[in-house]
């Protein structure tokens, strides 16, 4: 999930993603995630964490508007962006 910086005084938009996704083995598996932006707001990057034992997060994949992506080490090769254009649909492909 991402929040851009936000002016004060200004409301934020709305982070949307699903609360379960299932995936089936061998099958490649949408993982989405939209922000609802509010007027003169622009995603600038998206993070992908994945939780693990005792809560701790890792670092999946990070979505830059100007950089592009950059995908971590166990997981190069399997991360796509689903979409182009603007980083609002966050969306990844994860290959199984």
């Amino acid at each position: 999930a991402m929040r851009p910086p936000v002016p004060a005084g200004v409301g934020a938009g709305v982070v949307e993603v699903e609360r379960s996704v299932t995936a089936v083995l061998g099958q490649d598996v949408v993982l989405p995630c939209r922000y609802r932006a509010q007027e003169q707001e622009q995603v600038e990057q998206v993070t992908w964490l994945k939780r693990g034992p005792g809560g701790r997060s890792a670092e999946v994949a990070v979505l830059h508007r100007q950089h592009g992506q950059h995908v971590q080490e166990p997981y190069a090769g399997r991360v796509l962006r689903r979409a182009d254009g603007a980083l609002e649909d966050g969306a990844i492909v994860l290959r199984n």
